[in-house]
């Protein structure tokens, strides 16, 4: 009788196709990786910069090599990961309902996506480099992000009736200004002021150095909370972008 009913839930187990498969094994070390993303992002933003500001200036170069150093490597790193992952499940996702998309191409969807977040971010590195006070960047940051999403959502063109793809098509964005922060911003910026501290010769600009990529630090960590509810949402809320529009 046992072998009967568990041959029968056999039967009807659920079959996971290549790329269900796939989609599982991206997500998992998508998560991963923005884990360690996000955590450090945290860690600079409330634990890090305060306490950088009581050390004295001989005790920096020890932190900068044992500490700084080191944590920047597994931000920077696991910020390109994150992201290049993440556009491979969302590659992953229009394979998988390929039969829905009616022989149009996501790359129209995509092209949209690069295009409206990159040249959002252009506009956001020249005000950056011109280190403004922080409520002056909170607007213009507040301004061009929910102008990016606004004209991904309304006018995207294969996925615009799925949740999923609007999502993503945001939270990912999102991501995508972040990733550029920390790459065009945070680790240069420091890496000018690290190896130059530890060399016994600070750049001449150190201060607005340091200050640009607080700046940009500063934003990722108010970027990260829409990030994480777009990502969330994309699978566990259905009606956050859809009845938006």
């Amino acid at each position: 009788m046992h072998h009967i009913v568990a041959r029968a839930a056999f039967l009807v187990m659920p079959i996971i196709t290549r790329v269900e498969a796939m989609q599982l094994i991206l997500r998992w070390f998508h998560f991963l990786a923005g884990i360690i993303w996000v955590g450090l992002l945290y860690f600079f933003n409330l634990v890090n910069v305060p306490f950088m500001k009581q050390v004295d200036a001989a005790q920096k170069p020890k932190i900068f090599q044992n500490l700084t150093l080191p944590a920047l490597h597994w931000f920077r790193w696991s910020s390109l990961v994150t992201v290049l992952i993440g556009l491979a499940y969302w590659g992953q996702y229009f394979v998988g309902r390929d039969a829905a998309l009616q022989g149009k191409s996501p790359l129209s969807t995509v092209g949209l996506f690069l295009l409206l977040w990159i040249a959002a971010w252009f506009v956001l590195f020249f005000v950056i480099k011109t280190a403004p006070s922080g409520y002056v960047l909170g607007v213009l940051v507040a301004i061009l992000t929910y102008a990016a999403g606004w004209l991904f959502v309304h006018y995207t063109l294969v996925g615009a009736d799925d949740n999923h793809v609007l999502c993503i098509g945001v939270g990912g964005g999102l991501g995508m200004v972040m990733l550029f922060n920390v790459w065009g911003i945070i680790w240069p910026n420091n890496k000018k002021i690290i190896r130059g501290t530890l060399a016994g010769a600070p750049p001449a600009n150190a201060v607005a150095l340091a200050r640009q990529a607080f700046l940009a630090s500063r934003t990722n960590f108010f970027l990260s909370v829409p990030m994480l509810f777009y990502m969330a949402a994309s699978a566990h809320f259905s009606s956050t972008v859809i009845f938006g529009k």
